[in-house]
């Protein structure tokens, strides 16, 4: 047994870590705190100032009179908040009363206003205040999840080691111990004896994600320690991960109680309170989760047997990956995806890249290995509906949760993917179906849904449950059904967010891949994901978004640089398509196209070249943007973007990138990257960018001849392997 003043010595040590981890955090979230509370001072003053002094009236319902105040210059709601009591009293016709009851009108705006301003951050503002609160935001970003974790933990640990330390120092020393009393001295030793355990316990393959405490409390004080960033390196970080830095912020400022309703889906408050009080170990994930996330997650684990129907872009990939951690760090091993082919290798890399969970493509001719090492290791098997129905798995294997994604796919009972799905629903206890299609107007539909996980519930689903609107439709079905909409729960995030949706080259497409790269033929590269239009991944990935704006009644913009891939998507969509818009039109033409589109009611698809249509026209009306390959030029995309992100768009606009995986996409991105990098620092503000974007736009020669030749060698080796 170590000695006891050794045991102490390292407690203490562990014990002033796990302090400086806790004060280094609070300080950090108090820089933030401190921060939002200047920039909403700021967006409130304006807000108040907007207001005139004559809605002071409606406050007190009439009874106020503002003569005096708008005769002696005050014209907003502003100027009499900030105003003290002693000088309205100054004025004519005011006295300590009315004074009072003015100031007390002007506060109770002012609260108004402050529950309802929303804190967001705007690149092409720069002010100080939002300076400093990306600024503040960056250290906790950069420090990741961990550190809120850690701080946690610590938090838990120091409280612990502070009453065991100062019990164990009579037993420590000899001279302690000498004037100890006898009692003293054995509560000593006991103490000192559950330090050890403590200690061992810190130690690695113990702590957070296996990692020794004392390592982890040190590198996450180094990290809240550094020194701020620069301005221009923290505004380019927020532009890349402005998620991280909202879901930061979220965490921090906390949401006012309309905010909260939204977040929890406008479920009933008894079944909310429960799924609030149910636990959510995020140990195993490594992204931090916004409030509704982890509401959405927790909401899978307590009633077991549920759909997520999120609108598009509110991540119910990363709620489920939550749930499946959750379970994860709990002791279950294994977990099955089922999805379309066309976000399969989109379910791999989020699986991997925001856990600590490994997952397995049972697909494709690595299935049978890929599906034999899931069933040795464990992890996350990702399957499509067609490859569930080969999927042999013994039945004694335990399956802690099924995911189905896309679950309207499954609405038909007798489909033989439905049966497949039907099955595995019998089989597992939990399980989780997605869907952005809305169910509030699908009634028959969400019977067949719910048929496989709640069946108890369809008594209460009538067709008659929609007339009665969606909040009132969704607690009717809460038990089994939770949806949020952007607008309720993303009020503060900026106007665009950005998905990658990665797929999978089909046979056909690889060898058209594959004879172009051998030609050297660049063009034939980019667009060889739709050499076989009736096949093609990206298509059918294309096919989901577009069914999945329409049941959200959202307009789509489809850019391609190819005027023959445009031609595929306008085969597959078949109706509601206008255009395309290309080069052939002249150029009064296109934005009387772009207006018949908009003149649509609900949803529509409209179809561009991105040379044609990326500049000029005004496509507002569009929502959804869609961009069938990655551009060349970092501006090509973002101007094309711009032509939906425009003043007067009311809704948050959705960017859809179609990459191929293991291609000429992915080798645009790594080199485009570093580039849209550097133009973000040091271009995108300056007059050369503005009017000559050649300037900072890698060659397309250049870029096509490296990607040529890379790829030509990639697949060389490919074929010696």
């Amino acid at each position: 047994m170590r000695k006891p003043r050794a045991v102490l010595a390292e407690a203490e040590r562990l014990l002033e870590a796990a302090r400086a981890v806790v004060e280094d955090y609070r300080g950090a979230v108090e820089q933030v705190g401190r921060a939002v509370a200047e920039l909403k001072e700021r967006l409130v003053r304006a807000e108040l100032d907007a207001i005139p002094v004559a809605r002071l009236r409606d406050v007190t319902e009439g009874r106020l009179r503002v003569g005096a105040l708008e005769a002696a210059g005050f014209a907003s709601v502003r100027q009499v908040r900030e105003a003290s009591a002693y000088q309205l009293q100054l004025l004519p016709g005011i006295g300590a009363q009315t004074a009072a009851q003015t100031l007390a009108a002007a506060g109770q705006i002012a609260g108004a206003v402050e529950q309802g301003v929303a804190v967001r951050l705007d690149v092409d503002q720069r002010d100080p205040a939002s300076t400093a609160l990306v600024v503040a935001l960056h250290r906790l970003v950069v420090a990741g999840p961990e550190a809120a974790r850690a701080s946690e933990v610590a938090g838990r640990v120091a409280g612990e080691l502070a009453e065991l330390v100062a019990a164990a120092r009579p037993a420590a020393g000899a001279i302690r111990a000498l004037f100890a009393g006898r009692e003293r001295k054995q509560a000593g030793l006991a103490a000192v004896e559950r330090l050890a355990e403590l200690l061992a316990e810190s130690e690695p393959g113990q702590g957070q994600a296996g990692q020794g405490l004392p390592l982890l409390f040190a590198q996450v004080s180094a990290d809240l320690l550094r020194p701020p960033a620069a301005e221009l390196e923290a505004w380019t970080e927020f532009e890349h991960r402005s998620a991280e830095f909202y879901g930061v912020l979220a965490g921090i400022a906390g949401l006012g109680p309309a905010e909260v309703s939204a977040a929890e889906g406008f479920l009933p408050e008894e079944l909310s309170d429960r799924i609030r009080a149910e636990p959510l170990d995020e140990a195993q994930c490594t992204v931090s989760l916004r409030g509704y996330q982890a509401f959405g997650a927790r909401f899978a684990l307590r009633q077991k047997r549920v759909i997520i129907g999120d609108e598009m872009g509110l991540g119910k990939t990363v709620q489920a990956i939550a749930a499946m951690a959750h379970l994860r760090a709990g002791g279950s091993t294994y977990f099955l995806v089922v999805c379309p082919a066309s976000v399969l290798i989109n379910w791999t890399r989020e699986v991997e890249s925001r856990s600590a969970l490994r997952a397995y493509r049972c697909h494709g001719p690595e299935r049978e290995a890929a599906l034999a090492e899931w069933l040795r290791e464990g992890g996350v098997a990702v399957v499509t509906f067609d490859g569930l129905r080969r999927l042999e798995v013994p039945a004694e294997q335990a399956v802690a949760m099924v995911v189905v994604d896309e679950a309207h796919y499954v609405k038909n009972h007798r489909a033989q993917r439905s049966q497949a799905v039907a099955g595995w629903t019998e089989r597992v206890e939990r399980v989780l179906f997605l869907t952005g299609t809305p169910m509030e107007n699908r009634v028959e539909e969400f019977r067949d849904l719910v048929r496989y996980l709640q069946p108890e519930l369809l008594p209460r689903i009538q067709h008659g449950l929609a007339a009665a609107g969606p909040k009132a439709f969704r607690k009717a079905v809460a038990p089994a059904y939770l949806r949020r909409n952007q607008r309720d729960v993303l009020t503060e995030l900026p106007e665009v967010v950005h998905v990658d949706e990665w797929a999978e080259f089909t046979p056909t497409d690889f060898e058209a891949y594959r004879a172009a790269v051998a030609a050297g033929n660049f063009m034939a590269m980019r667009r060889a994901a739709y050499a076989d239009p009736a096949r093609s991944a990206k298509l059918q990935r294309l096919r989901e978004i577009v069914a999945e704006a329409a049941g959200n009644e959202r307009k789509v913009v489809v850019f391609s640089y190819f005027r023959d891939v445009l031609t595929a998507v306008q085969e597959a969509l078949g109706e509601r398509v206008f255009g395309p818009i290309d080069g052939s039109l002249p150029a009064d033409r296109r934005q009387e196209v772009a207006d018949r589109f908009a003149e649509v009611p609900g949803h529509a698809v409209l179809l561009s070249q991105i040379q044609a249509g990326g500049v000029g026209l005004n496509l507002q009306a569009a929502s959804v943007v869609v961009l069938c390959e990655p551009q060349l030029k970092p501006t090509t995309e973002r101007q094309a973007v711009g032509r939906a992100q425009r003043m007067g768009q009311v809704r948050r606009v959705q960017v859809h990138r179609l990459l191929a995986a293991d291609s000429v996409d992915q080798r645009v991105l790594e080199i485009l990257r570093a580039k849209d990098r550097l133009f973000d620092q040091y271009a995108r503000r300056s007059e050369v960018a503005e009017s000559v974007p050649e300037a900072v736009d890698v060659s397309e020669h250049a870029l096509a001849v490296r990607i040529v030749e890379e790829e030509q060698l990639r697949l060389a080796a490919v074929r010696r392997d």
